[in-house]
C-alpha cells in the first residue's frame, strides 16, 4: 500500500498535527485499559475476549473463519489464535474444523460464552458511553464517525467492520 502525502517524507509533525495523532493514540490506550480493568474486575473478561465473543454472537450461525475473525478484531493470527486457546479452554466458544476446507477452522460460541457475553455487556456499553461517547454532542459524534470512514479506506482493507 502505498500512502501518499502533501509534505515531504521527514517532514516534523506540527503542533496541530501532533496534538490529533498522540490524542488519538492516547486516548485509544487509556480506554482500553478501562475498559478492560472494568470487565475484568466485574467479569473476569477483556475487551479483546469481549470483543472476539460479540462479533461471533452476531455472526451468521455464531461462528466465523479464523482468518476472518483476525482480520475483524485487528490481532495476528499467532495472536487470535492464543485468544481463542484460552476463550476455548474456558468454555466460551469452540473451534469447528471447517468441512469444505481441511486446513480452515471457524471459531464458533459456546452457550457459556453467549451468557458470559450477555453478562459482560451492560458493563461493556456502560463504560463506552461513560468514558467516551457521552462526552461528545451527537454532531461531534457524526464527525467522529465521519473522520474514522475517511481514515479507514486508506489502509488496506486491514480494519472490516
Amino acid at each position: 500500500m502505498a500512502i501518499t502525502t502533501s509534505r515531504p517524507a521527514g517532514h516534523q509533525l506540527d503542533a496541530r498535527e501532533l496534538r490529533a495523532w498522540r490524542g488519538l493514540l492516547r486516548a485509544h490506550t487509556a480506554l482500553v485499559k478501562a475498559l478492560d480493568a472494568e470487565l475484568e474486575a466485574a467479569h473476569g473478561l477483556q475487551v479483546s475476549s469481549y470483543e472476539v465473543l460479540g462479533y461471533l454472537a452476531d455472526a451468521e450461525d455464531q461462528r466465523m473463519r479464523m482468518c476472518d475473525l483476525a482480520s475483524t478484531i485487528l490481532l495476528s493470527r499467532s495472536g487470535l489464535t492464543r485468544l481463542v486457546d484460552r476463550l476455548a479452554r474456558d468454555g466460551l466458544l469452540e473451534r469447528v474444523a471447517c468441512s469444505d476446507d481441511a486446513r480452515g477452522a471457524f471459531a464458533k460460541l459456546t452457550p457459556a460464552g453467549r451468557e458470559k457475553l450477555q453478562a459482560a455487556r451492560e458493563t461493556h456499553l456502560a463504560g463506552v458511553r461513560a468514558l467516551f461517547l457521552d462526552r461528545f454532542t451527537p454532531a461531534e459524534l457524526d464527525t467522529l464517525a465521519q473522520a474514522w470512514e475517511r481514515v479507514l479506506p486508506g489502509l488496506g482493507g486491514c480494519c472490516k467492520t
